[in-house]
């Protein structure tokens, strides 16, 4: 715990000019809060005493000094709501920036195991809490501290007996807040993960709404979110109970000081210990005591929130990328594209087998090849080794004769295009979908991109041309069309590698021969890995490999494998 408030301090070092003026305001609200009671005092106990014109001189006096004070404190209670607000939403777009960078270092393999939503609600709600944390608590203590230190001196400097009579309860009130904040921490830990679920389910639900809606299967999604729902609300009831038991025995404590002081005052005065003056003002002063106790009350809730909410946030921060540059990584630079595996094997985290066997594979540069073999045989994966999205487990992947693990890695991407089954297209227009391929890109560059990918067409026709908005995830597109703007994308980045990846499988035949066009026309001329389900689509690649468990069991062109009648004349005898 230590180390994580050192660290949640450090997040002020931007700010620490607005952060102490933040605090020297707050000392000036809470003083102006303690010199009030003080002049009730002084009028009821001594002007009353005086000459009624000198009452009056001085009353004007104290009224213009207090006006002076209310302004202090108006401009103080501004500036920490204000500036200090501020302040807060700086360090919560600080923090929101860094996880969302560490976010993008993190490989393949770490979402893999992560859920959308979850992932989102460290982005949104956690840091939400933790800036509230952290601009207000800061100055809630400072009050608080000036506040109850301040009225214990003037307390005390009144009637010391009526102070220790006051403050008897005090010790006993925070062994029964210690106590219940550590229930109360517990509690608001499940309370995150809880939220954390249905974030994931909700997230869930809207990216496949299209598949909920063509079962009918809204019953089944409301019946699967109810029982999230009812996880969290039963978690938030036990954080409310402690919570209850926290707030209204703090309150009962406060009112109880308030107890002993009438009780205790009105036995003193009747004794002549205190005079009536001070009975008042000491009243007054109990009064400012028991707020920043109040005060105390929300921020140890605020605390809980905030503090949860950090430890979620350093988890994903303490998660180091297992794919990054080398310390001696170079730029990768005019590529030509000879690809080599040299006994290449991995295997997934949670796999105890190997999903790649010691491969070996020489890929001369400009060359077509094409993986073919049944599904689970390691097809994806191993195209998916040379952008590096998942590391060697063993072996080394060349390029040019350099290792891919000696080269940048941005460099190394910037090398390579893909064309995915699934195509990804970001909400937003078609122009923006293709110029994600390369932002520096002129307009004419992107038509030109769009018409080597066959898609100017039908970009044309649309209502609004290259500025249509396709909607999320290109909702508002044909499969074959998003296809050709995916292609697009590739040939404006204009890669001198290429992967494809069943990029026409799902497409109908029309659509398919269009994209298939488009593809052959992206792949003239560069290294090319082509998987396919469609035999049909691969009949002239230069090379065709047979991907099993055992590895590459059979290679050669389409005529040449055929004649073997092995493995993948079994393949084409079933298409």
């Amino acid at each position: 715990m230590k180390n994580n408030l050192k660290r949640m301090v450090g997040y002020y070092k931007p700010y620490l000019g607005t952060f102490f003026i933040d605090m020297f305001f707050a000392f000036m609200a809470s003083i102006v809060a303690l010199i009030i009671p003080l002049t009730v005092r002084y009028i009821t106990a001594t002007l009353v005493k005086m000459d009624r014109e000198y009452i009056i001189d001085k009353l004007i006096i104290i009224g213009m000094v207090l006006i002076v004070l209310v302004l202090i404190q108006f401009f103080s209670n501004f500036y920490i709501t204000n500036y200090g607000h501020v302040m807060g939403a700086k360090i919560e777009y600080d923090m929101r920036a860094e996880i969302f960078a560490h976010y993008q270092k993190l490989s393949f393999s770490f979402f893999d195991d992560q859920k959308i939503g979850q992932l989102m609600s460290r982005i949104t709600s956690d840091l939400f809490d933790i800036t509230e944390l952290l601009h207000h608590g800061p100055e809630n203590i400072a009050i608080s501290v000036v506040k109850i230190v301040g009225a214990f001196v003037i307390l005390a400097n009144i009637s010391w007996r009526l102070t220790l009579a006051a403050f008897v309860l005090v010790p006993i009130m925070f062994a029964y807040a210690f106590f219940l904040n550590k229930k109360m921490k517990r509690a608001f830990k499940r309370n995150r993960v809880k939220i954390a679920e249905i974030n994931t389910q909700i997230e869930d639900n809207l990216s496949g709404i299209r598949v909920v809606k063509s079962f009918a299967n809204e019953k089944i999604e409301n019946k699967k979110f109810r029982k999230g729902n009812d996880g969290f609300l039963d978690a938030k009831k036990d954080s409310y109970k402690y919570m209850g038991f926290y707030q209204s025995g703090l309150t009962a404590f406060t009112m109880m000081i308030n107890v002993m002081v009438i009780v205790f005052g009105g036995i003193m005065m009747a004794k002549r210990l205190v005079s009536v003056p001070d009975f008042m003002a000491f009243l007054l002063y109990i009064n400012i005591f028991t707020d920043p106790i109040k005060t105390l009350i929300d921020f140890t809730e605020q605390f809980q929130n905030g503090y949860s909410g950090f430890e979620r946030f350093v988890e994903i921060l303490e998660i180091e990328p297992d794919i990054e540059d080398s310390p001696n990584a170079i730029k990768l630079e005019k590529v030509k594209g000879h690809i080599v595996f040299d006994d290449v094997s991995f295997k997934y985290k949670d796999g105890a087998h190997r999903v790649l066997r010691h491969i070996d594979l020489d890929v001369p540069a400009g060359s077509y090849v094409a993986l073919v073999g049944s599904s689970g045989g390691g097809k994806t994966t191993l195209c998916s080794l040379i952008p590096r999205f998942y590391e060697v487990t063993k072996g080394k992947i060349t390029i040019d004769g350099l290792d891919i693990r000696d080269v940048k890695l941005k460099s190394l991407r910037d090398n390579i295009g893909i064309v995915q089954q699934d195509v990804y297209l970001f909400a937003g227009t078609i122009f923006d979908n293709i110029k994600y391929g390369r932002s520096d890109a002129t307009d004419e560059e992107v038509i030109e991109a769009a018409k080597l990918a066959n898609a100017h067409e039908f970009i044309m026709s649309l209502p609004d041309g290259y500025h249509t908005d396709i909607g999320q995830r290109g909702v508002k597109l044909s499969g074959g069309q998003k296809q050709r703007i995916s292609i697009a994308r590739v040939f404006l980045k204009n890669p001198p590698i290429l992967i494809f990846d069943e990029a026409t499988s799902a497409l109908d035949n029309e659509s398919e021969n269009i994209v298939k066009e488009s593809l052959e026309k992206l792949a003239f001329n560069r290294t090319t890995f082509v998987i396919a389900h469609r035999l049909s689509t691969i009949q002239n690649a230069e090379k065709i490999l047979v991907l099993t468990e055992n590895g590459i069991e059979e290679s050669g062109t389409h005529e040449e494998l055929i004649k073997k009648n092995g493995i993948y004349a079994g393949l084409y005898s079933m298409k």
